[in-house]
């Protein structure tokens, strides 16, 4: 086994746990905002169940609530809207089963089949028919002894937080580009942490260094998967959305570039790898590292960019700038070994110009010729 994939175990845990938590962060922040309307309108919910209906236990009024608001940005009025039915369909079927034949393991079992078969029915999509058994078995499930405000109270509250949930929704229409933007800007900036280590690394002769760059964009692949799911859930979602059928052309650049920057990520740590050996020997990295510090900056201007909705004229003159630039003869005369590392590099800056919204041909047809 080479030096190069040597890495100490405690040094790569601390690298992705680093990692996971960086992620772990900007995941957060960009569901703050829904997770906090999410809990106003259970908080809400309950209140308006409780003290506006009496109801001494309206436990399905908030699980309601929640259930059909979740913690995404790109809320569909009537996705939000199919999860409240199904909630109350399976809380209705549940409720009027148990006070006709009890509680017990064939209980659960009917209600099941009949409220996934009522869900089914009413809709082709699964979320109806899922939530629909699932607060069926619940209500089966849960003692006598939980129930609230009569027969059917355990429905009413369910109708209260569906109805909040869709008030919620309804009142505060999110922009559908706002969090593939944000995970565009979060993915690509760790692409941008990557090469910055991969030149630190470089230029002090580490091969520790190189490899904790490798560690890190291995790392980061979850940010990008997460851009690619993103994108393309609201993508989706504004094909059949008329408040967001506007933003459609945005939103399927958006999904393109996510596959994009996935193999720009991909093949940073090819580079990476083959960086390793750099390390070792009287090799002149020192025009290698240039390029990839200034390809870092040029990625960092496109992250920037994304985030704000901004256009990507700017970063892409940059990288168009570098690409012409990428002679392996030129940056590393009379060295094969870092030579060849630009050559793997000239892919990497074509994949952040097609990114940018380059056509492939033109960006490949601005590097030099070999």
């Amino acid at each position: 086994m080479s030096t190069a994939y040597a890495v100490p175990v405690p040094r790569r845990r601390s690298v992705r746990l680093r990692a996971r938590v960086r992620q772990g962060v900007s995941r957060v922040r960009g569901s703050a905002v829904a997770i906090l309307q999410a809990g106003v309108a259970a908080g809400g919910s309950y209140a308006i169940a409780r003290y506006g209906l009496d109801h001494p236990y309206p436990f399905f009024a908030p699980v309601s609530a929640w259930i059909a608001l979740g913690f995404s940005q790109t809320r569909q009025l009537r996705k939000v809207a199919e999860l409240a039915i199904g909630v109350a369909i399976g809380v209705a079927l549940g409720d009027l089963l148990a006070h006709l034949i009890g509680a017990g393991w064939w209980q659960i079992g009917l209600a099941l089949v009949l409220a996934a078969s009522v869900g089914r029915f009413l809709d082709r999509g699964g979320m109806l028919a899922t939530q629909s058994g699932v607060q069926a078995i619940v209500v089966v499930g849960l003692p006598a002894s939980v129930a609230s405000g009569g027969a059917f109270g355990r429905w009413t509250d369910a109708l209260v937080g569906g109805a909040v949930a869709v008030a919620v929704a309804a009142l505060t229409p999110g922009d559908p580009r706002r969090l593939p933007r944000r995970a565009a800007r979060a993915a690509l900036l760790e692409l941008v942490a990557t090469l910055g280590q991969l030149v630190r690394g470089l230029r002090a002769g580490s091969v520790d260094e190189v490899e904790d760059a490798l560690l890190r964009g291995r790392a980061s692949q979850p940010a990008f998967d997460e851009w690619r799911a993103v994108a393309l859930g609201a993508r989706d979602m504004a094909r059949v959305s008329p408040r967001w059928l506007r933003h459609r052309d945005e939103l399927t650049a958006l999904q393109t570039a996510s596959a994009l920057g996935d193999r720009a990520l991909r093949n940073a740590r090819v580079i990476a790898r083959r960086c390793g050996p750099l390390c070792q020997g009287p090799h002149r990295v020192e025009g290698l590292a240039l390029v990839l510090e200034e390809l870092g900056s040029a990625t960092e201007a496109l992250a920037e960019a994304f985030g704000a909705g901004a256009g990507l004229d700017a970063p892409r003159r940059t990288l168009e700038a570098i690409a012409v630039r990428m002679d392996p003869f030129v940056l590393a005369p009379d060295d094969w070994q870092v030579q060849s590392v630009v050559l793997l590099l000239r892919s990497l800056v074509v994949d952040l110009l097609e990114v940018a919204g380059a056509d492939p041909a033109v960006a490949r047809a601005l590097l030099p010729e070999i």
